[in-house]
């Protein structure tokens, strides 16, 4: 976790990119909100509460599911463009970080998705109890790149140019496998405040030529905070690299891991 003066500058990049989240970020498995219903019993109607909601990519499955989600979003163009991506649901887009927000009632689950990790570490399991009703949840899961044993190269290949522009991943990093990816049951489990209920992870692939696969790249906060000059090398070497290839794609793999855990007491 990135000391909390870096963590919340990084967070703060992601609304200078709303224009191109909403349609470079990828969805999830519809197995995920299957699975995230079914584990924690949620019926429609139910009133949920969204953490770090984005443009309302994981907000929307579930309020076509037919429940009530109020969203907290501190990015005012994500927050904007959420209401517009969302509008005619049962969903309130409200425009602010969890850690500043006042509740005004509970919630039947908590979630947070490719969001949890963002929030401040010392205060968010705490902060969730307390806005969950008895027997409540709290579910949370990101979008991981993971590269299969018989995965694209590109990736790895892409690496050299990486480590030219000084971005390179640390000696000994391991090399993220789908099914294999930590999770984080030893952190809900210290909180004190949740028990765990299920784990699961998923995989899933997308397809993206140079043009959207760079959209992608600029909506990660590690890329929006590079240089300009570290962007367009980069960059060039993607167009150029996939210019070279029949197709001219890539397929990325995404992993996640699903953590559904209740409110203790």
């Amino acid at each position: 976790m990135a000391p909390d003066s870096e963590r919340e500058k990084l967070a703060a990049t992601f609304d200078t990119a709303a224009a191109t989240y909403a349609n470079a970020r990828p969805t999830y498995p519809d197995a995920l909100f299957d699975d995230l219903v079914a584990t924690t019993g949620i019926r429609p109607g139910a009133h949920l509460l969204e953490v770090g909601s984005g443009p309302g990519i994981a907000t929307t499955p579930l309020a076509d599911r037919g429940f009530r989600i109020t969203c907290l979003e501190p990015g005012p163009a994500l927050a904007a463009a959420a209401r517009t991506r969302l509008a005619g649901r049962d969903v309130d887009v409200v425009t602010t970080r969890f850690e500043d927000w006042r509740p005004t009632g509970t919630y039947a689950l908590v979630y947070a998705a490719t969001s949890w990790h963002w929030l401040d570490p010392d205060t968010r399991f705490a902060r969730a109890a307390e806005v969950l009703e008895t027997g409540g949840h709290l579910a949370f899961w990101t979008a991981t790149h993971v590269i299969p044993y018989d995965g694209d190269p590109f990736f790895t290949e892409l690496q050299a140019v990486y480590d030219a522009i000084g971005e390179g991943l640390p000696e000994g990093t391991p090399v993220p496998r789908p099914q294999e990816l930590p999770d984080e049951r030893a952190s809900i489990e210290s909180s004190g405040r949740f028990e765990v209920v299920a784990i699961r992870q998923y995989d899933w692939e997308t397809t993206h030529d140079a043009a959207s696969y760079i959209d992608l790249l600029s909506t990660f906060s590690g890329h929006i905070a590079m240089e300009s000059w570290q962007r367009e090398r980069l960059f060039a070497e993607i167009r150029t690299r996939l210019a070279a290839r029949p197709d001219g794609q890539l397929r990325r793999h995404w992993g996640a891991v699903l953590h559904v855990a209740r409110r203790l007491g």
